[in-house]
């Protein structure tokens, strides 16, 4: 049976609009989650979904309304200090002191969280990010992927058994966003639990174990990565034809085709329709030279439970 590194249940937060004539916001609406040890969790919702207001309570900046809030082990009414030591939180905005050192940096967090100095493994932290050889360098000679990698290594000072990235790749080259996510899949497989919020929906797709997506408060969707997945309907089937002189006579009820230069591209539900149906109407009007498919991905999933 798998351990819960973090669980949410019946969380609700509402933002009162006192002394004024707006309503009230519900940000999170009975929220229940669990988030087990050793996974990377993906936690996904268009923008005021409540993914926000869901880390702040984590993090202590926002009271909640009421549910339990359960962080390895400690529940945040009664042990609220011990929640926010199992977790370290990576925020979106990349806010580090130009005139530091990585080290210093460092050294500095584990002060502010009372870890003593021979407990301290600023130097092991450093290279687990790959930044071992820069730490001496100013922070202000760091690149983009550099900085995101040292606010990561700040929010492991202490040691959390939980790390939470805020939008990590945001801002971020291709080549620094490869090497970031070598680094966040290396954490976790020394048993770092990592929770990931992301607009980039083949990055959750590709990184995550199990993917949660809210909307407007609202669970929406919470299942393996996988799963999701195979609750995409469409297909599209992409036909490279000779040329596109019978185009106009390839019809079929329910299939939607169109030109993409040279070739046919055939969408429809792949579970009202079989495959050789749609290439028996093709090659009855076209000739085919070469046949390729494409599935849905977690995209087609997200605009489907958030109606966007």
């Amino acid at each position: 049976m798998n351990k819960i590194a973090l669980s949410a249940n019946n969380l609700i937060k509402i933002y009162s609009k006192k002394n004024t004539q707006e309503k009230s916001i519900l940000a999170l609406n009975k929220l229940n989650l669990e988030v087990k040890v050793g996974e990377i969790f993906g936690l996904l919702g268009p923008n005021g979904a409540g993914k926000t207001t869901f880390l702040n309570i984590l993090g202590g900046t926002v009271e909640k309304s009421s549910g339990k809030v359960n962080v390895w082990g400690f529940n945040l009414d009664e042990n609220p200090r011990q929640v926010r030591a199992s977790i370290g939180i990576v925020p979106q905005e990349v806010n580090l002191d130009a005139f530091f050192s990585p080290k210093k940096l460092l050294e500095l967090q584990a002060g502010l969280y009372g870890v003593k100095k021979d407990e301290r493994i600023t130097d092991l932290i450093l290279k687990m990010v790959s930044l071992e050889k820069q730490a001496n360098s100013y922070a202000r000679s760091l690149s983009g992927g550099m900085k995101r990698r040292l606010l990561i290594a700040k929010a492991m000072v202490h040691q959390p058994p939980i790390l939470v990235l805020d939008e990590p790749s945001a801002g971020v080259d291709v080549e620094l966003k490869k090497n970031l996510w070598k680094n966040v899949k290396e954490l976790n497989k020394l048993g770092v639990t990592i929770i990931l919020t992301t607009h980039n929906l083949s990055e959750a797709q590709e990184m995550c174990d199990r993917i949660a997506i809210i909307n407007k408060g609202n669970l929406v969707a919470l299942d393996t990565t996988e799963k999701l997945l195979e609750r995409v309907e469409n297909k599209t089937i992409k036909f490279k034809v000779v040329n596109l002189n019978g185009f106009e006579k390839i019809k079929l009820n329910g299939v939607k085709f169109t030109k993409n230069g040279s070739q046919i591209l055939a969408n429809y539900d792949k579970n009202k329709f079989k495959f050789d149906q749609i290439i028996d109407v093709v090659k009855n009007n076209a000739e085919i030279q070469d046949i390729s498919t494409e599935d849905g991905d977690l995209e087609d999933i997200f605009l489907q439970v958030t109606n966007k």
